[in-house]
């Protein structure tokens, strides 16, 4: 797929878009508290917003070129292969555009459809990426592809398949369902790589590779706590003698970096430190964005809050890590999936670190304490302004105030 069947960089169209966008996304809300020292302060109430939240560049970019693509190809279906970003409001602006979802939800497999798409179908890769088996059929069958794959995504990419091509294997500090682990995954594939991978999903799976690399764990016990992770026909006595770390870009950052601190503790126990080069290799591929966002809420945090509300998609990974931090420092911290589930004395809610699943909601009522109350907000890199703008609003008239007061 060359020359124009292939689409990394959009089509110089922003122009063009630039005012759905704006209706779509920005927020004069936002735009207003920002410029207000990121506090709104009226009645007895206090918002203060974080100084990094909502889109990152990443997902801007992704947004962008989607917005693009349905102006360069208004008469041709449109695809994508599942969640464009972890954002339930933008998906369904995206569903009105007449963007069809090959899959949704993370258990999708959207490459079961390939076989119906062909030369006129244009298909978009999420910001998230896409394996390297599904992007070789689209090539097969000639499609025109946008390819929406983070920057940040790539980096981590790149050094997957360096650690594959050297032989080592790659461990991923992830989410085995995630789009993202699976693309990344994919990748030990590419330039004749050994692909081999072994994912794990916090400190407690971590614990579980570290024992078997220092004896205290056998194959068969591995293999039972960790197959949901390994790539085909792992073999641990041999794949796990020379590993390199990497990570879904999501992740917390500070649990990414204990990650790699374990891995490399066991290997040097091991093998010894003189050796260690050729038994582990660790690179700093944790988001910006992500950090961003993140070093922001402990910042946020600081101030004395009595409420905090964090906005994003319940499948959002990176939203769930800030709900997570906001909840062991702020008991009532809660959350929601868009600014509408704020509804005056009742709110909905996922409680952090419930599984993934909007079925996890929950109903909670006399949420908002007496005045004066003070409430921190931020969100996920996949929110929209306008979410957030939102979510004000309603705090706002949860407390029988107008949202033009935001304004003022």
């Amino acid at each position: 797929m060359e020359g124009q069947k292939y689409y990394r960089k959009g089509f110089k169209m922003r122009e063009n878009i630039q005012h759905l966008l704006n209706r779509d996304y920005r927020s004069e809300i936002v735009d207003n508290i920002r410029e207000n020292g990121n506090v709104l302060e009226t009645d007895g109430l206090s918002i203060r917003i974080a100084d990094e939240f909502g889109f990152c560049y990443g997902v801007d970019r992704a947004v962008d070129y989607a917005f693009q693509t349905r102006e360069k190809f208004p008469e041709k279906n449109i695809y994508i292969t599942g969640d464009m970003i972890h954002n339930p409001s933008m998906n369904a602006r995206l569903r009105e555009m007449g963007i069809e979802f090959l899959s949704e939800g993370f258990n999708g497999r959207p490459d079961e459809k390939f076989d119906t798409l062909g030369p006129e179908d244009v298909v978009l890769l999420p910001a998230f990426g896409a394996p390297v088996g599904w992007v070789n059929t689209l090539r097969e069958r000639e499609c025109i592809v946008v390819d929406t794959t983070c920057g940040s995504v790539l980096s981590v990419w790149k050094r997957v398949t360096r650690y594959a091509k050297k032989g080592f294997t790659s461990i991923i500090h992830g989410k085995y369902y995630h789009e993202e682990t699976k693309a990344t995954a994919s990748q030990t594939l590419k330039d004749e790589g050994n692909g081999k991978y072994l994912i794990v999903r916090n400190l407690k799976e971590t614990g579980y590779v570290t024992d078997f690399i220092l004896g205290r764990m056998d194959t068969a016990e591995l293999k039972d706590k960790l197959a949901h992770g390994m790539s085909p026909g792992f073999d641990p006595e041999n794949d796990l003698q020379s590993v390199g770390v990497a990570n879904q870009t999501t992740m917390l950052m500070s649990e990414t970096l204990a990650v790699g601190a374990e891995l490399r503790e066991a290997m040097v126990e091991r093998y010894g430190v003189e050796n260690l080069s050729e038994h582990f290799e660790l690179f700093d591929t944790i988001c910006s964005a992500t950090q961003d966002r993140q070093d922001a809420l402990f910042r946020l945090l600081e101030h004395e809050l009595d409420v905090v509300i964090i906005v994003g998609g319940y499948n959002s990974s990176n939203t769930n890590n800030l709900a997570i931090i906001a909840k062991e420092r702020v008991p009532h911290s809660y959350h929601i999936a868009s600014g509408d589930c704020i509804d005056g004395a009742m709110i909905r809610h996922k409680p952090p670190g419930t599984p993934l699943d909007p079925r996890e909601e929950v109903e909670e009522r006399d949420w908002l304490p007496d005045v004066p109350v003070r409430i921190g907000l931020t969100a996920g890199a996949s929110t929209p302004n306008s979410q957030i703008g939102l979510a004000v609003g309603r705090i706002l008239e949860a407390r029988n105030l107008s949202p033009e007061l935001a304004l003022a």
